[in-house]
């Protein structure tokens, strides 16, 4: 029996929802070595070794990375936030230019790049947008650092040996701290204060938010689906939407959130998180004490310009995940389960109580 050729996967935010979870997933599989790049690196175990590197800086980035000649896969899922559109795409740009200009010459068995992205690049964090979004879709008016990014990849690709795929998630959750971007993470905290306090379980965003459809990509799934489309040729140089598989209203969700915290709802207020939450640092610490929490700052457990982003969405937030089960990944998750699973990983890793 043909022994399995061993890759090396370069997972670039490593520390990240994404990056964390596609790390722990390629763990599991016998024929990977991962190096997981981030700004404050992590602790390394059995295949897994971490790298600490500021990709905003290209001497850095050089000097970091221009040794790993083994590299077989690049999973690209770093993240620059910046307060607008417009400014996203300097940083988003140059991290990701850093990391392949630094890698390609040097990576002489590199397969592929893997470029996570989202429905930005349908223009779904605009407004309204056609749904269900496919990968065939027009482009908008830019700036949007997804479509830069992919450009930059087939552009590059161009008479190389090595070809790209791009991810489209829709939210992702799972578990991740110091994450600005788990939705997951920014229910369970609003609900467990929210419970402390003893009120109801409130949505807080827009009226029209509570009865749109949507949908949310597992963090589990989503590493599944990176892989395959990273090793299976028949993926090459293309996009896929990768979602749950099922579709949703927070208004049947929200009660079944609600019951999990063994909560009441009340109707719907909106209001602004990171309004009424900046304030809650005390009571969270206090709740650490009290409940023999493991003792983590509230900056890591609270994203809550995310939650007011994603819970502002009063329109539908779907895209067409069929392409990818055409081309061969067929995995699904029931995304009620989903929640329930991450709020009880979060209990038992006693991040709430």
């Amino acid at each position: 029996m043909q022994k399995a050729v061993r890759k090396t996967a370069l997972v670039v935010g490593a520390n990240g929802v994404i990056g964390s979870n596609l790390i722990s997933y390629l763990a599991e599989l016998p024929d990977w070595d991962i190096i997981g790049l981030s700004r404050r690196g992590g602790e390394s175990y059995d295949r897994v070794r971490y790298v600490a590197v500021d990709l905003l800086d290209e001497a850095d980035t050089y000097e970091k990375l221009s040794s790993l000649t083994e590299v077989t896969h690049i999973f690209y899922a770093a993240y620059q936030d910046r307060p607008t559109w417009a400014e996203l795409v300097a940083p988003n740009m140059a991290m990701l230019v850093h990391v392949v200009n630094t890698i390609e010459p040097v990576a002489h068995d590199l397969q592929h790049i893997s470029l996570m992205q989202g429905y930005k690049v349908y223009g779904a964090h605009l407004g309204p947008f056609k749904t269900p979004a496919k990968e065939t879709d027009a482009y908008h008016m830019p700036p949007e650092f997804n479509v830069d990014q992919q450009t930059f990849l087939e552009q590059r690709q161009r008479g190389s040996s090595w070809t790209w795929s791009a991810l489209r998630p829709s939210v992702v959750s799972g578990f991740a701290l110091g994450n600005p971007m788990n939705l997951a993470m920014v229910i369970a905290i609003y609900a467990s204060l929210s419970k402390e306090l003893g009120i109801p379980l409130r949505f807080p965003g827009k009226p029209g938010a509570y009865n749109s459809l949507l949908e949310m990509t597992d963090a589990g799934l989503l590493a599944r689906a990176t892989v395959w489309a990273a090793t299976d040729e028949r993926c090459a140089n293309q996009a896929f939407n990768i979602t749950n598989g099922d579709l949703f209203r927070w208004n049947e969700m929200w009660p079944t959130i609600a019951k999990y915290f063994d909560m009441e709802t009340a109707p719907p207020l909106q209001m602004s998180l990171d309004v009424v939450m900046a304030d809650k640092e005390p009571l969270w610490n206090a709740m650490v004490e009290k409940h023999g929490l493991v003792k983590t700052p509230y900056k890591d457990v609270s994203s809550w310009r995310f939650g007011d982003f994603v819970f502002s969405w009063d329109y539908d937030f779907f895209a067409d995940g069929s392409k990818a089960r055409r081309f061969g990944f067929h995995d699904f998750i029931d995304t009620k389960e989903m929640f329930l699973g991450i709020f009880g990983d979060f209990r038992k890793r006693k991040i709430i109580p």
